[in-house]
């Protein structure tokens, strides 16, 4: 279990994408009063410069210096909260894979600036939606200040675990929360088809809602300030969460799903988010002990 102090985690890496990123994790650690920590990674070239003219020690010196600037254009941003800094020569998703161990959350921008750093949004997002220990955002798109927080649910433990994110963070945020669940039509035809049944839509409906209540239950009188707006749709859940995205301050999905009627499997739904996400994106992971 993470501290209660735990920090919001950032990736910095110089961009303005980095910097939005900074930013909207600041606001995070005020609501949640907690740490911010900066981290920036760096990587030394084995070539590409005038061995005769610049020395190995000369080209450290000068990347760490840029690291560090960068590091203070960022900390300048996140004014209000505690924020600390850390200059770090490794691949830099896996130092943010090794400080998500302690952290609330890892917090990347939708951008940025290539192989110095390493925090290329897709390849980093996907490998710390995987593989670290922590929910990840990615900040992008626009964010509807007054608009709720929506969450993808599916019915497997890793969306119990979204929904738990998303819950506190629309109690904290003071917002509604739009609970979105979505089935295929494909694979549900498919299923009565090879039965000889025909497909009763409103019935399908109606269990789907069935679910969905009893999934919210214990949620609503954890979070009774919460105001809760469910959704039952036959649709894709891209297509959804996309819709119901625009008009939000937070999307979460978790990283993993059951499959078959929803598809909510990082790589499909989550992975399109992140690239296609109309406002900041939370992917969340199972935790560690439930898996």
């Amino acid at each position: 279990m993470k501290a209660p102090d735990a920090p919001v985690v950032v990736g910095v890496d110089g961009s303005s994408s980095a910097l939005a990123a900074v930013k909207w994790a600041a606001a995070e650690c005020g609501r949640h009063h907690v740490p911010l920590l900066l981290v920036h990674a760096y990587t030394l070239p084995t070539r590409g410069y005038p061995e005769m003219v610049v020395t190995g020690g000369e080209i450290r010196r000068a990347i760490e210096e840029q690291g560090r600037a960068w590091l203070t254009e960022a900390a300048a941003a996140a004014a209000g909260v505690d924020v600390s800094t850390e200059l770090v020569c490794d691949n830099g998703t896996r130092l943010l894979i090794d400080r998500s161990r302690e952290a609330r959350l890892l917090v990347v921008g939708s951008q940025g600036l290539g192989n110095v750093t390493g925090l290329l949004v897709g390849s980093t997002a996907v490998a710390l939606a995987s593989h670290g220990r922590s929910p990840v955002v990615v900040v992008r798109g626009t964010e509807v200040p007054d608009g709720p927080v929506v969450v993808g649910v599916d019915g497997s433990p890793t969306s119990e675990a979204a929904l738990a994110f998303a819950f506190e963070e629309a109690s904290v945020r003071g917002a509604g929360l739009t609970v979105v669940m979505c089935w295929h039509d494909f694979m549900v035809e498919s299923a009565y088809t090879a039965s000889r049944f025909t497909v009763d839509w409103k019935q399908v409906e109606e269990g789907e809602q069935r679910l969905l209540a009893e999934r919210l239950a214990g949620w609503q009188d954890k979070y009774p300030d919460v105001r809760v707006h469910r959704v039952v749709l036959r649709d894709r859940p891209v297509r959804a969460l996309m819709r119901y995205g625009a008009e939000a301050q937070l999307l979460v999905v978790g990283s993993h799903g059951r499959g078959g009627f929803t598809g909510m499997l990082l790589g499909s739904t989550s992975q399109a988010l992140v690239y296609h996400s109309p406002c900041p994106l939370a992917i969340v992971r199972q935790p560690e002990a439930s898996m």
